[in-house]
């Protein structure tokens, strides 16, 4: 899995009582805590996936969070996407998710891409990172990030909700044993979408895979337990059942074939 480069400085006497539930887990430690502290990540999409993965992206005391999103906050986001509130109604997704994360954490950098993802700024948008967190419901801009960070071999967490199931992965299709996004998906670039306001999205659903989808990135940058980049959790809300299968490396696939 993707690993940063750790800073000698040392976490700060505040770093050391806000996360000292993480260090005194065996499993990241001070050294898994100071990757944290090091480590950027590109959020693509602050809605209800977004949202809730951002907050507990800054509770974890990731250093560096570059969130792009070129929408505003409207009356029916609310429903699901816990980072905002009323009086956010018109204001820019990026410029409410900062002011609200500033106040969970002022030491992180917040770095605000009000725009829409697309093949022509995704590589500059994406360079730098450790991990991408993709969000999104729409099928042209996750196949842009996808073959963006499959190319500049950034790991890749992608979840997504609708109705009351969810679905998660991790992609890093550079690797000869793991299959990219194009793998499991296909390669068709008209392929649409199926967004929430189509077909409705149960508010916590959205809230469990963005918490899942945090919890991914934080094990793309400090290890721990298996690594699950090449399978794919399904969760199903209506029967409270999770099932993980293994997603097999395209041969055939342009994105990542060798």
């Amino acid at each position: 899995m993707g690993a940063v480069s750790l800073s000698p400085t040392p976490l700060s006497d505040t770093d050391l009582s806000r996360f000292a539930r993480h260090i005194v887990l065996k499993e990241i430690g001070g050294v898994g805590q100071l990757a944290l502290r090091r480590a950027r990540v590109v959020v693509v999409g602050a809605g209800g996936i977004g949202s809730p993965a951002l907050q507990y992206l800054v509770a974890a005391g990731i250093g560096r969070i570059t969130i792009v999103d070129d929408d505003a906050v409207d009356l029916s986001n609310l429903q699901r996407q816990t980072l905002f509130g009323t009086a956010d109604i018109g204001t820019a997704k990026t410029d409410a998710a900062a002011a609200a994360l500033a106040g969970l954490d002022p030491d992180v950098t917040v770095d605000r891409r009000r725009e829409r993802i697309d093949r022509d700024n995704v590589h500059d948008i994406l360079a730098g990172a450790d991990v991408v967190l993709d969000g999104t419901d729409n099928f042209a801009t996750r196949l842009a990030v996808a073959d963006a960070a499959l190319a500049l071999r950034i790991p890749l967490v992608s979840a997504a909700v609708s109705q009351f199931e969810g679905q998660l992965g991790v992609y890093r299709g550079w690797e000869s044993d793991k299959p990219c996004y194009r793998c499991f998906v296909g390669h068709d670039p008209e392929r649409e979408g199926v967004s929430c306001a189509d077909v409705g999205v149960l508010g916590a659903m959205a809230g469990v895979m963005g918490s899942l989808a945090a919890l991914e990135v934080v094990r793309a940058i400090a290890p721990f337990g298996e690594d699950t980049a090449g399978t794919l959790l399904l969760a199903d809300g209506l029967s409270l059942r999770f099932r993980t299968i293994r997603l097999p490396k395209d041969p055939g696939c342009p994105g990542c074939r060798t």
